[in-house]
Formats: structure tokens, C-alpha cells, sequence
């Protein structure tokens, strides 16, 4: 006798999630994950309000885009939670008054934990890939690094590397190279 099939999960799941978790579905499975910690808390909320003014507000900066933190966005039969994304002004010129995004960033920030890791670096940008987000971030704030990949144009679903960066350095980085922005700002309130 075979395994029975698996259920494949759907957005009653999502809705039904308990509310101190994370609830996201990736190829057909719900990933529940833990409501995210200090350090991992504190980078992304510094992320967001250093690029927020140059770039949402256009104060410093060119503006065009929307920022959003956790947006919960549909890609085909995936519901993925990103700890960032950002969509440019040509893509999504407002926000429509929806529960969540069907339309794909066109960049993503997932703040690694040791609890998601594996789901952000190997399922989800997969996805981010296919679904043709330009640009991801991912910041690990207890190793205090930063990781920008671009789609590749030549090969589809593929990630390049432009770089990884650490510690305290500052960076010019797609898509917001306009801005530069001091990584130490990011981990300044955490101790490890």
C-alpha cells in the first residue's frame, strides 16, 4: 500500500495560521514559521527607514518606489512573505485596497534566521526567480552580512552575485545604488 497523496494547502490555511506565526505556502505546503526575533526585527525595520526616504519618499534620493514590510504577496499558487518588498512606480503606481499582492516585487529582502533560512535561500528565491523579481537582498544580521543577487538575463530563474557585504561597510547596491547606505545602521541595537 502507497503513501496517501499529500494535502496541498490553500490560502484557508494561511488564514487559519495561529497568529504568532508566519504563515506562507511554497509549492503547495504551508511553511509556518516563528514570528522573527530581535536582531532579525531590528535590521529589517533599520532597513526600511534608510531606504524609505530616498527612495519612497524621494527625500535625498530619487524616489518611484513602494516599500512595504512582510507584504504577502501571491505568485501563481505560491503565498510568499518577504521581510521587504519593493515594487518600482511603473510596476504598481498604488497600492490597491486588497489583502495581499498579486502583482511580483521588483525587489525582496528576506532577513535570514537560522529557523528560515533554508526556505529563503533555497525555495523562496527560486520563486522570486521564476516569478522575475529583478533583485533580492539577503541580510543575515547575526553574521551582520549583506548578500545582493540579480536575476540573470541570459540564463532565466537564475541568480547572479553582485556582491556580499559585512560589518560596517558602505554601499552603493542595485537597485538603490543612488543611496548610500551604512550596514552598521543595521545591526547598531543588537547584541549578540
Amino acid at each position: 500500500m502507497g503513501k496517501p497523496a499529500k494535502r496541498i494547502a490553500t490560502y484557508d490555511d494561511v488564514l487559519n495560521a495561529p497568529p504568532h506565526r508566519v504563515a506562507e505556502i511554497i509549492e503547495g505546503e504551508l511553511i509556518l514559521s516563528p514570528r522573527p526575533a530581535g536582531p532579525h526585527s531590528a535590521a529589517a525595520t533599520a532597513l526600511g527607514e534608510e531606504l524609505g526616504p530616498p527612495f519612497k519618499r524621494g527625500r535625498g534620493g530619487p524616489g518611484g518606489w513602494i516599500i512595504l514590510d512582510e507584504p504577502e504577496v501571491h505568485l501563481a499558487r505560491n503565498v510568499l512573505v518577504p521581510d521587504l518588498g519593493g515594487w518600482r512606480r511603473e510596476t504598481m503606481a498604488a497600492i490597491a485596497n486588497e489583502p495581499y499582492f498579486t502583482m511580483r516585487p521588483d525587489w525582496v529582502c528576506e532577513v535570514l534566521s537560522p529557523s528560515t533560512e533554508r526556505f529563503d535561500r533555497g525555495d523562496k528565491m527560486k520563486l522570486y526567480a521564476q516569478a522575475g523579481v529583478a533583485n533580492a537582498w539577503l541580510v543575515n544580521p547575526l553574521l551582520r552580512t549583506l548578500e545582493v543577487v540579480r536575476l540573470s538575463s541570459g540564463t532565466p530563474d537564475q541568480w547572479i552575485s553582485v556582491g556580499v557585504f559585512r560589518d560596517d561597510a558602505k554601499v552603493r547596491v542595485e537597485p538603490f545604488e543612488a543611496f548610500e547606505l551604512e550596514l552598521g545602521v543595521l545591526w547598531q541595537d543588537v547584541r549578540l
